[in-house]
């Protein structure tokens, strides 16, 4: 498949990353979770974290989605969601299925939630009729390629505790938010009040594995009567939803390589998801600075609809302009009626990629032109 920006799922692995499999796959090792990686991991995370953090790795980001919010809901619960969220338009209906519970979706300009449109949401507590808000969920960055401010998430979190509610973050791509915020996860995560987190890598240069990352004791010392309980009733729950690996320690140690920090000649060297990530960003910003560009001089109808904060650049333009293009390149429309399509940067998009790409739009702008 040619090199394009259909989607940073796309992109390969990390070189880091295969080293660390290879090295992991020199002996045998405990099945399970009962392996020296995933210990080192469970280590690592709390350090990243904080101390109160227990994490679950999983196959993929739907598992870990799902078995967030079954952490924080009951069948008769409900989440409140952004209309875009992965949750709710991109996971075939997973959380309804496996959980029982229901979403509660809102319409927003630019994928992000504020308490005043969550509040809408926020009716018929104690009316055995109704689902009851349990969670509220948003993704970060949005699947619009939009970023919450810390501030906004603080204001989040004390909405739904006011609640008695839990806030779930859908961090898929939190590595590219975090290099955007210029801040630590901890600071973006559990600083805040973030009660769930799902915790992604593939995007960023991992082969496979995500995690399912619970920052309130509450959630897994929760058993299902809703009482607490020392016992860990989450890692059941996570064998019952099919999450379990047999050889764990290729999940952990990819993750492991992934956080750590590591030093090289006395320096130390930033994490392998950091550099990823501030690569990824570097490349969107390059793309949209060459789009700029190229529409100034072509006179093209073409509009960046969203800011472009992290690696994803939605742009709308004439709709035989991208039909064209997609013959050369793979890429999503992502609305088809208003003909925007999305670009999406990987850790291993290269500026070579970014102006061969504006190269083949030049052309098919002047075929637009004739």
């Amino acid at each position: 498949m040619k090199r394009g920006f259909g989607s940073d799922n796309h992109s390969g692995v990390s070189p880091e990353v295969l080293e660390a499999l290879a090295k992991a796959n020199s002996d045998h090792a405990l099945a399970y979770g009962d392996d020296e990686y995933t210990r080192r991991l469970e280590g690592l995370f709390k350090e990243t974290f904080g101390e109160q953090a227990r994490v679950y790795l999983v196959f993929n980001g739907t598992g870990a989605n799902v078995l967030c919010i079954d952490a924080m809901c009951r069948s008769h619960e409900a989440v409140v969601c952004a209309e875009t969220a992965h949750i709710n338009v991109d996971e075939c209906g997973a959380p309804q299925r496996v959980v029982g519970c229901r979403l509660l979706t809102v319409e927003t300009p630019d994928g992000k939630l504020t308490p005043d449109l969550v509040r809408t949401r926020l009716h018929g507590f104690g009316f055995e009729h109704h689902s009851q808000p349990k969670a509220i969920s948003i993704s970060q960055p949005t699947e619009l390629g939009t970023l919450y401010t810390k501030e906004e998430i603080k204001a989040l979190a004390d909405l739904a505790h006011s609640h008695k509610m839990y806030l779930h973050v859908d961090g898929a791509r939190l590595a590219n938010a975090a290099v955007a915020l210029g801040c630590s996860f901890k600071e973006m995560t559990t600083d805040l009040g973030v009660d769930a987190l799902s915790f992604g890598g593939t995007k960023n240069g991992l082969l496979m594995g995500e995690s399912c990352v619970l920052l309130n004791p509450c959630l897994w010392e929760r058993d299902r009567s809703g009482a607490n309980s020392q016992t860990d009733d989450m890692k059941y729950r996570r064998k019952q939803m099919t999450q379990l690996a047999s050889k764990m320690r290729f999940m952990a140690a990819q993750m492991e390589v992934y956080l750590e920090v590591k030093e090289s000649k006395g320096q130390k060297v930033k994490e392998l998801w950091r550099r990823n990530a501030e690569h990824s960003n570097r490349m969107a910003q390059l793309l949209c600075s060459e789009l700029q560009t190229l529409c100034h001089s072509a006179t093209l109808p073409l509009k960046i609809m969203y800011p472009v904060q992290v690696n994803s650049v939605f742009a709308q333009l004439p709709r035989e302009v991208w039909r064209r293009l997609q013959e050369r390149y793979f890429f999503y429309d992502w609305d088809e009626e208003k003909d925007v399509v999305r670009w999406m940067c990987s850790f291993d998009t290269t500026e070579q990629d970014i102006y061969d790409f504006i190269h083949a739009l030049r052309d098919e702008i002047h075929k637009f032109k004739i």
